[in-house]
This record gives structure tokens, sequence and C-alpha cells, in this order.
């Protein structure tokens, strides 16, 4: 693993309060939509309306603006965990098929190179391989829902990839590696899909279907942290979990995973759900 130092190193210290401290940071697993949605027309015009409000108050339900935020994206995987930590990332369009004027969007939002070194540190601990990457830039799996969350770009991001493997329990120790950041101010989010089987969007077989896992992840989200965890490292046992995510397929709910890790001994629950193209789609904060 590149340049860790054998303890984390402080987060720098420059957005307290007036106190000296920071605000203590839920974590938030959020849908970040289809591709760029939510900066296009649409049929129904109104298909996305409801996510893109619930993400545009994103804000509004933290104790303060962030320090940082460490976003972990349904759209990077690698063998092993991996951070971006160049100061300026370019933005990667990693999506096919949309109007042209969709991959002109921008948002300037700055790495943070030591925050990454720190993270890399944290994740060494733990006993899990990490790497740094200097040159990878921001998916849209954040610029997309961070364009509207915080459409200023002025918070430094780091973004964090999944394990190729997918293993539950690696993710869900990821988070927990995570969790003392948000004493420093640093907001974790998870951006995938609660649902995500690109047959069943659009098919009413699947509403009912999807409701039911929506559920089952709910009561698993809201349960003391132990039996949270055991839960969701066995979420493919629970009803209709292969008909929301297939086999081999299941990196958009992974995310849900590490925010869930780093949400530690917080409750959890469900800030947002709502029926878009015939499936339920949910977003939950711990903390």
């Amino acid at each position: 693993m590149d340049n860790l130092s054998p303890t984390p190193a402080p987060i720098p210290d420059n957005d307290q309060g007036s106190d000296g401290n920071h605000a203590r940071m839920p974590t938030l697993f959020i849908p970040h939509g289809a591709g760029p949605c939510f900066f296009m027309d649409w049929n129904p015009a109104d298909t996305w309306h409801g996510m893109a409000a619930f993400l545009r108050g994103i804000a509004d339900i933290l104790p303060a603006r962030p320090r940082a935020i460490v976003l972990v994206s349904g759209h990077w995987l690698e063998q092993d965990f991996s951070l971006t930590s160049h100061p300026r990332p370019e933005l990667i369009y990693d999506y096919q098929g949309f109007p042209e004027h969709t991959y002109q969007l921008r948002y300037p939002a700055p790495g943070e190179p030591e925050l990454a070194a720190q993270i890399a540190a944290r994740l060494d601990q733990a006993g899990l391989a990490v790497a740094i990457d200097a040159q990878r830039g921001f998916d849209h799996g954040m610029f997309i829902p961070l364009k509207l969350a915080f459409p200023k770009a002025d918070i430094p991001v780091i973004q964090l990839s999944l394990r190729s493997d997918l293993d539950p329990a690696a993710h869900i120790d990821a988070g927990r590696a995570l969790a003392p950041l948000r004493e420093n101010g640093v907001l974790i989010v998870g951006s995938g899909m609660s649902f995500h089987n690109m047959r069943g969007y659009g098919d009413p077989r699947y509403t009912p279907l999807s409701a039911r896992f929506d559920d089952w992840l709910t009561e698993a989200v809201a349960s003391e942290p132990a039996r949270r965890q055991a839960l969701l490292r066995d979420w493919a046992s629970a009803p209709s979990a292969r008909d929301s995510h297939p086999p081999g397929r299941e990196e958009h709910l992974l995310p849900l995973l590490v925010a869930a890790g780093a949400g530690a001994d917080s409750p959890g629950d469900k800030v947002y759900s709502q029926v878009v193209m015939k499936t339920t789609l949910s977003a939950f904060r711990f903390g």
C-alpha cells in the first residue's frame, strides 16, 4: 500500500466552529438516480422530482456543514479498496446514450490528499488492503447527487471504491474503520440504489418484489447495531433480495453496508422512499 503513516494523521482543522470542534456527522446511503437523470428531460417529466428534492435537502438534515465528504460509489470497483487523492479530480462521464449537454456538466469539488492518506491508514490498520489512486477522477455516482446536495462544490471530497469481490462483511468492516472520521466533521456517504435490477425498472411485476425487499431493508437498518450488521452481512437471504440485486450485480447496494458500518452504534432509519419507475427506492441515515 502506498504512502501510509504508522498511525493516522489528524484531519487538518480548516473548517472548525468557533469552539474549535466539529459537529459529529451522521452517515448516509443515498440513491443517485439513472445516469444524469436530474439534469435532462424525462418521460413522465416528474419521474425524478421527488428524489431530486430529497437530494437538494440533504444539507438541511445535517447538524452542520461537513468539513469533508467521503463518498462510496456503486460505480467504482477495484480488487482492493482504493481512494482518490488528486487535489483537483476530473469528472468521469461513465454513462452512455444521454443528451450531449449532460457530458458538459461540471462539479469542481477539490480532493484532499492528506485526508486520503489518513483514510488509507485506517483501512490498513483494520487489516484491509488499500491503494491510493492519484489519477482517478470522480464518477457520476459522486458528482450527480452531490451537484444537487452541495451545488457550490466547495467541500473536499474523497471517493472510496468498492471491492470487486462484493464481500458484504469486508464492506461493513471498511465502514467501521472510517467511523471515527465522523467526530471530525467528515460526512460518509454511500451512493447507490436500494433496488438495482435493470430488468425491473418500469415493470409492474417488480413493484411488490422491490417493496418486499425494501421493507426488509428498512427493518434491518432500524435494528440494534449488532443485529443490523448481522442482517446486512446476510442480505442476500432477505425476501426478494436477488430480484432486487441480481447475483454479481449488487454493487449498488454495497455502499449501504459501508454507510452502516460507519454508523457504528448509531441508530438507523429511512429518510426517503418513493416508487420510481415501478420500483421502491429508499435512502437511509445512521446517527
